[in-house]
């Protein structure tokens, strides 16, 4: 038997090859946009990729489905509810596909989506009862999927409910539990882990939301722990609906000039280079999103007007061009290019670049200290806010900068702080471009790191401002 989990770590995705090498016939399931993996090790393993199967319609991440079936000329399958807009063969809960001696059971598992779908799957030359269970967007590991991305949140939080008491905690306890989610990604909770597995007798006896056994009271815990939903989610959903998408985008490399015409176009600069590379020297105007870090394709996705054209600066093109891929993976198709030689090229021509200040979070008492018109911008999601922050802080959350903040004074030097100084990165570059005099990044750590300094934090409601 074939199995092989396929992670798209930016994005906290996983999607599975799986299939039965003697028979030579394998399926790909909840595919990745990118797809030369799945291509290399069906060539690897000598079998060939005659079924595609889809969990659901998902919203935060673009499915390869149409790229892979025009390269292989699989089927694809997905519940009958979904109603896509493309050419598949739809299945209902029960119905079972034989991959060789590998069956694959449709388990239909609806709240997150009304046509999510868990697959179960049993090994014939081992036996007849299921020894794993693809989960999808049901059951993660340490946590449950969110149920806002497609019906009323309580009516959703219901029908995961049910699904999971009903479905997938049925199953054995040694039924091996693999999510369509790892930690990171935007369609669970905050308990999620970046464990790859796990087994349904661990999560029935470990995962804290599995233990609530009233309705309840289920849906109540599962609306508290609510963040904000993926960006652009509904968009991305109707692209993954269909018609298919089997097309990349072309970027272009583009020359110092060309770059500051494309600026001067409304195009949005983005500096993929780390934190520090950025604060040290960037052209006016671009943002700071570092692609070494999980998450850049999300982050992106916040802070792109539909509209609007995008272009990359790197250390180098391969910068540019991994930027490009992680773009599309969250449905962002408007892309201009990416700076040629990255800033090497610009600073070989001598072109304008401006800095930010960097401030060790450790230093950050001490200045507030000192300079009384410090002003001072905490960039993190109300829940944490509301955990500790600092008296006389402006609340907004990074994502949602598209002005100066009120109660903050563009001409007075402002200092943005999270909880690690990864988001005050993107947030710093966000008030620069809005107009911001003197902005301070402050780094190696954030609120937290100033707490355990005996920094006294004030706790207390959200800001009407912030809340609105």
């Amino acid at each position: 038997m074939i199995f092989r989990q396929i992670t798209h770590d930016d994005l906290g995705c996983a999607s599975y090859l799986i299939g039965d090498e003697q028979a030579g016939v394998a399926a790909v399931v909840d595919p990745r946009f990118e797809i030369d993996e799945y291509l290399d090790l069906a060539r690897y393993m000598g079998v060939t990729i005659e079924h595609i199967f889809e969990t659901h319609n998902h919203a935060d991440h673009v499915s390869g489905h149409g790229r892979l079936a025009a390269a292989t000329g699989a089927t694809i399958h997905i519940h009958r509810a979904a109603s896509p807009d493309y050419e598949h063969v739809p299945f209902d809960d029960g119905d079972e596909f034989a991959l060789g001696a590998l069956t694959v059971r449709a388990l239909h598992t609806p709240g997150h989506r009304p046509e999510h779908t868990a697959f179960a799957l049993i090994d014939g030359h081992r036996g007849s009862e299921p020894w794993a269970v693809l989960s999808g967007d049901t059951l993660f590991v340490g946590d449950i999927a969110r149920p806002d991305l497609a019906v009323e949140k309580s009516e959703g939080a219901r029908g995961i409910f049910r699904s999971l008491h009903d479905r997938l905690l049925t199953l054995g306890a040694e039924v091996e539990v693999w999510p369509g989610h790892l930690g990171g990604s935007m369609c669970g909770g905050p308990g999620m882990d970046m464990k790859i597995c796990s087994t349904i007798g661990y999560e029935r006896a470990h995962n804290p939301t599995l233990a609530i056994l009233s309705e309840d009271e289920f849906v109540t815990a599962a609306l508290a722990k609510l963040g904000p939903q993926p960006p652009k989610f509904k968009a991305i959903v109707e692209l993954n609906r269909g018609p298919l998408l089997t097309d990349g985008v072309e970027l272009t490399a583009l020359a110092p000039r060309q770059l500051e015409q494309r600026q001067r176009g409304g195009a949005l600069l983005v500096d993929v280079r780390s934190d520090r590379q950025f604060d040290d020297a960037h052209i006016e105007g671009a943002l700071a999103n570092p692609i070494l870090r999980a998450g850049f394709g999300t982050k992106l996705a916040w802070v792109t007007a539909d509209r609007q054209e995008v272009v990359f600066i790197g250390r180098d093109d391969d910068d540019g061009r991994r930027a490009g891929k992680l773009a599309l993976a969250v449905g962002i198709r408007r892309l201009a290019g990416y700076l040629h030689g990255g800033m090497t090229s610009w600073h070989q021509e001598k072109r304008p670049v401006t800095r930010t200040e960097r401030l060790p979070v450790d230093a950050l008492p001490d200045r507030l200290a000192a300079q009384p018109d410090l002003q001072l911008l905490d960039v993190r999601d109300p829940g944490e806010w509301e955990s500790g922050y600092i008296a006389g802080a402006v609340l907004q959350t990074w994502h949602d900068i598209d002005a100066i903040p009120d109660g903050l004074d563009p001409a007075r030097p402002i200092a943005v702080i999270c909880s690690s100084g990864q988001r005050a990165t993107t947030a710093a570059s966000l008030l620069q471009r809005h107009g911001a005099r003197h902005v301070i990044h402050v780094v190696g750590g954030g609120v937290p790191r100033l707490g355990a300094l005996g920094v006294h934090l004030e706790r207390g409601r959200i800001p009407a401002s912030a809340a609105a």
